[in-house]
């Protein structure tokens, strides 16, 4: 299918239009803070609007916010969401100052890669609701999935590469040098990987997938994965493909802290996507353009057109409380006037790290379990993108440098974004790939410098990358990256201060320590017209990912209604697919675990 190349200002002059007819016409108000009756987008499509125009204050911009904005706005609530920065949060793209040239686009840059896999269900129903041009199913037809994946190995080591099997998919083209490479990395892999060592481990993973909901809840969540993989007894190869490169690759945080109920519930949801059940799609899907062209405009346009209002550059300062409520919020303008901003319900979209330093001490004390989110812990993860003169021949999908110190993962976006040609559409027209990298690890020394990432100034930091991904890239005889290919690269920016005493980071990322899971606050508060949303509030899926962002706007935004006496139908939200034919041993592992038994299959 021809993909519409939209711009942002086509998406936003469009909605800008349709919005002020609208409001022209006196069908929309002109603003949020003014819209006290009930007309609202629902209405005027002929639906009921139970919302009846009350107002919703929806504090961030992120996945979140837009949720919790799209459901509300759709069922006739009158929404303003206030953003510091800009709509996406984390899951944006942006542009590269001074970047483009003769006409183009300016390079696309973003904080990471996108990985939307099948495993997902919420985000995409909301995703199918974004329209798209040409698209039936919206911005979910913007959904591509790569055909392979690779680990990186360094050392002299052959990379291991691994087909992802799905109905639509065409294999890769199986070149004797293909087949040559991809028999080695397996076998390489297969000799230091030991057959009891291996035989272990599955035994492992079927100890985790029958043991039942309150084994995992209460004892794995507070077993390392580390511990559970009793990865301190095996190989090398052991802990760095098991231990280590599986929970770096899940859940971004250290196999000796990491909860093994977390590790195992991903892994577990994984492995059913790779079968082809409960799945939305093939286990790996990117978008098919930069993140803003393909959803986060488009989406933001959709719901100007719903009469969502936005205040871009506002900055939330404290969340107030009075008389058993939230009185207001305490606003800063772009000019840094403070205000106060009133609604009838507020839904907290922040990132935890920056949300929990809005509540006031009233707030809290009106909620002990706001309190507890100063529990959770937040770590670096971060994205830098280089820019290459030539494509380089690596692979048809995301490739993890499993052995590199900064435990770093990438994908080449280009070739997965077939409606845009990338020298004729962005920068200078010399770059013709992207290479988008994520760096996990920023506590440790590079290879380079001797130097954490933190320790290292930016142009450091991208000098070590890039010698790390040679490193796991150009070891076995073959140049896949050469400095001659290099055009430029781009840090995110929420990155400061790197290489001073005190670096800073304004979009970390929640990780997930054994014991986090008793510490996530549920979406509704004690306070009634509060509520909150974002990837670290407890829903299905236990991890710091888009898909919980979303899950956990439509579970605020269903206990808003209810709070509200809302006759709007609720969202739907669906929790990760559960195998029928493990629940009988789940109940089996139930009944042992009550009398202070081991699962049947934990034999130590």
């Amino acid at each position: 299918m021809t993909r519409t190349g939209n711009s942002r200002r086509t998406f936003i002059t469009g909605a800008a239009a349709t919005a002020g007819a609208l409001s022209a016409a006196g069908i929309l108000p002109a603003t949020a803070e003014a819209a006290t009756g009930p007309a609202t987008a629902a209405a005027t499509a002929g639906t009921a609007a139970p919302g009846q125009g009350r107002r919703v204050a929806v504090l961030g911009g992120g996945v979140a916010g837009l949720t919790a904005a799209h459901e509300l706005a759709e069922r006739g609530y009158a929404v303003t969401v206030y953003e510091r920065r800009a709509l996406g949060g984390k899951a944006r793209s942006m542009d590269v100052p001074g970047s483009a040239r003769g006409g183009r686009r300016p390079l696309p840059a973003e904080h990471g890669f996108r990985f939307i896999p099948g495993i997902y269900h919420n985000l995409p129903d909301t995703m199918r609701r974004i329209p798209f041009p040409g698209n039936a199913n919206g911005v979910w037809d913007n959904l591509v999935a790569p055909r392979e994946m690779m680990f990186a190995r360094a050392a002299g080591r052959e990379d291991l590469r691994a087909p992802i099997p799905w109905p639509d998919h065409s294999p890769a083209e199986l070149t004797p040098d293909e087949l040559r490479r991809a028999l080695t990395g397996i076998l390489q892999s297969l000799v230091r990987l030991p057959l009891h060592e291996t035989a272990y481990f599955v035994d492992r993973a079927l100890v985790f997938l029958t043991s039942c909901d309150q084994r995992r809840d209460e004892q794995w969540e507070r077993t390392p994965w580390w511990e559970f993989t009793r990865a301190a007894r095996m190989s090398s190869e052991y802990q760095r493909i098991l231990a280590i490169g599986v929970t770096r690759n899940i859940v971004a945080t250290k196999a000796e802290e990491a909860s093994t109920r977390t590790v195992g519930t991903l892994g577990e949801a994984f492995v059913f996507n790779l079968l082809g059940r409960g799945a939305d799609g093939p286990p790996d899907r990117i978008l098919n353009l930069p993140t803003n062209e393909a959803w986060i405009d488009p989406w933001e346009a959709h719901l100007r057109t719903l009469g969502v209002e936005f205040r871009i550059g506002w900055t939330v300062r404290e969340v107030r409380y009075g008389d058993g409520r939230v009185s207001g919020v305490l606003i800063e303008d772009p000019a840094g006037t403070t205000r106060t901003v009133t609604a009838d319900h507020y839904i907290s979209a922040l990132p935890v790290e920056h949300a929990r330093r809005t509540w006031s001490p009233a707030l809290r004390a009106a909620d002990p379990m706001l309190g507890r989110c100063d529990l959770l812990r937040t770590d670096w993860m971060t994205g830098i993108q280089f820019y290459l003169t030539e494509r380089a021949p690596l692979v048809h999908g995301h490739l993890n440098c499993i052995d590199s110190p900064w435990s770093l993962t990438a994908i080449q976006q280009a070739e997965h974004w077939p409606s845009r040609d990338f020298p004729a559409d962005y920068g200078d027209g010399a770059a013709v790939d992207c290479l988008s990298v994520d760096i996990s690890e920023w506590d440790k020394p590079g290879i380079l410098y001797g130097k954490t990432a933190k320790q290292c100034t930016r142009e450091e930091v991208a000098r070590e990358v890039w010698a790390q991904l040679k490193a796991s890239l150009n070891d076995t005889g073959k140049t896949l990256l050469s400095d001659g290919k290099l055009h430029s690269w781009f840090l995110d920016p929420g990155v400061d201060g790197l290489g001073t005493p005190r670096p800073t980071n304004q979009d970390e990322l929640l990780i997930h320590p054994t014991g986090t899971f008793h510490n996530r606050p549920s979406a509704g508060t004690r306070i009634p017209n509060f509520f909150l949303s974002g990837d670290y509030v407890s829903v299905d899926i236990d991890l710091a990912t888009m898909e919980g962002a979303n899950a956990s706007a439509r579970a605020a935004v269903n206990s808003l209604l209810d709070r509200d006496g809302s006759p709007a139908p609720r969202c739907t939200v669906r929790g990760l697919y559960r195998a029928p034919e493990v629940e009988s041993a789940k109940r089996h592992d139930l009944w042992r675990y009550r009398l202070g038994l081991r699962n049947v299959f934990d034999v130590g």
